[in-house]
């Protein structure tokens, strides 16, 4: 497994990601390859051989250049259960936490108890607070698309490093 930061050419793959993902909102093919080229240091795409078979998307804050926020975290099908998304958030991490970052946030809905349980464990093996405040709530988004209220998780500060046992 080889963990890499995006070129142009992996922006097919994640939308492929996305998609199959059958729970992630989908943006446009044009969306994934424009972050792999502006936001490819604040990213990292999972390799097994030449094979993309995760992805996280990031970027660090304007206005708050020592935050890190992750926007969408995948991994394929045949990859899952096996920790990969957890890697790759340590390994963005600790990427991010070397250019200045200390913290990260997220927002995750009510009914995701995957990625709540893996930012949980983050900050937990980290030594970090983790805060939980509302952002969007549903009015916030189109009527009648459904989507569930975005709570905020702010965990920090980290730095660069393995977990604490």
């Amino acid at each position: 497994m080889r963990l890499l930061e995006p070129g142009l050419d992996d922006g097919r793959e994640l939308w492929r990601m996305a998609r199959d993902s059958q729970v992630l909102d989908v943006n446009s093919p044009y969306s994934y390859t424009l972050w792999c080229r502006d936001f490819a240091a604040s990213s990292v795409v999972a390799r097994a051989g030449d094979e993309a078979c995760g992805f996280i998307t990031g970027y660090v804050r304007p206005e708050r250049p020592d935050t890190l926020f992750v926007w969408q975290v995948a991994v394929d099908r045949d990859h899952r259960g096996r920790g990969m998304a957890r890697l790759m958030l340590d390994h963005l991490a600790d990427r991010t936490a070397a250019a200045g970052c200390r913290y990260m946030e997220a927002t995750v809905t009510p009914a995701n108890t995957a990625s709540t349980a893996m930012f949980e464990s983050f900050a937990r093996d980290r030594g970090c607070d983790l805060d939980r405040t509302p952002l969007f709530g549903s009015e916030h988004f189109p009527p009648g698309h459904g989507h569930e209220p975005e709570v905020l998780f702010r965990i920090g500060p980290y730095s660069t490093g393995s977990p604490t046992p």
